[in-house]
């Protein structure tokens, strides 16, 4: 079954139809779109919580500004990590560096976030999860710790 759209259009005192010609221009129309133009794609999820979870890791955001970004042991798991500070650095500001996902089912996210501070790079993991109302939460957030210097 074919789905028809129709668009009402309220038209201002002296102006025409969509498409309507101007009968005072001889082959002048007036055209505007019928459906809105795209509205641009913002930031995904996956870049917007690495981003996040990065700030508040790092030092630069505190704890509970993640409080609703976060659902089930997430939050208490991102306190316990920031309370260690493990992303905060004396120099360069760590950055996100590179971020992969893999989508184990519909409505859900396993992220992984490699963290560049200067030289030393770090991973970070983490899950997201779309709820009813369609927003992505958190639920689980790991790093990984620096393995010692390899030694022959």
């Amino acid at each position: 079954m074919n789905k028809v759209m129709t668009r009402t259009v309220q038209l201002r005192p002296g102006t025409r139809p969509p498409g309507r010609r101007d009968s005072r221009r001889p082959g002048a129309t007036s055209r505007r779109p019928l459906t809105p133009p795209a509205a641009p794609q913002g930031p995904r999820p996956t870049d917007l919580f690495a981003e996040r979870l990065l700030a508040v890791l790092s030092g630069r955001r505190p704890v509970h500004w993640m409080l609703r970004h976060t659902a089930g042991p997430a939050y208490d798991d991102l306190a316990r990590l920031a309370a260690r500070g493990p992303l905060r650095t004396r120099g360069t500001d760590p950055v996100v560096h590179d971020i992969g996902y893999y989508v184990p089912r519909a409505g859900a996210l396993e992220v992984f976030a490699r963290i560049a501070a200067g030289d030393q790079l770090r991973a970070m993991a983490f899950r997201l999860e779309q709820s009813q109302d369609l927003r992505w939460r958190c639920t689980a957030v790991e790093l990984g710790v620096p393995r010692p210097p390899h030694t022959d």
